[in-house]
């Protein structure tokens, strides 16, 4: 397990850009783990975020990462690459 992850994981975090497919998975997530369980990361409005996001494997949004370091892709709403710019 690499450096950032033993640092900042001590609960899931949940990238996503703002789109409707990440706005719609951000609700479902957070009903199904709660609130206080997950670390909501815009990363449309919190660029300094994507290269962390893309340094914990993180290829598309919306994404979650868990405290393990396990990164779960979901449905699909962008690539990394385009939220960048």
């Amino acid at each position: 397990m690499n450096n950032l992850i033993q640092n900042k994981m001590s609960k899931t975090i949940f990238y996503h850009a703002g789109c409707p497919v990440c706005i719609s998975a951000e609700h479902d997530i957070i009903n199904l783990i709660g609130k206080d369980n997950v670390e909501v990361v815009h990363i449309g409005e919190n660029r300094s975020r994507i290269e962390e996001a893309e340094k914990l494997g993180v290829k598309s949004v919306p994404a979650l990462v868990t405290p393990n370091g396990n990164v779960l892709h979901i449905n699909f709403g962008a690539l990394i690459a385009d939220v960048k710019g």
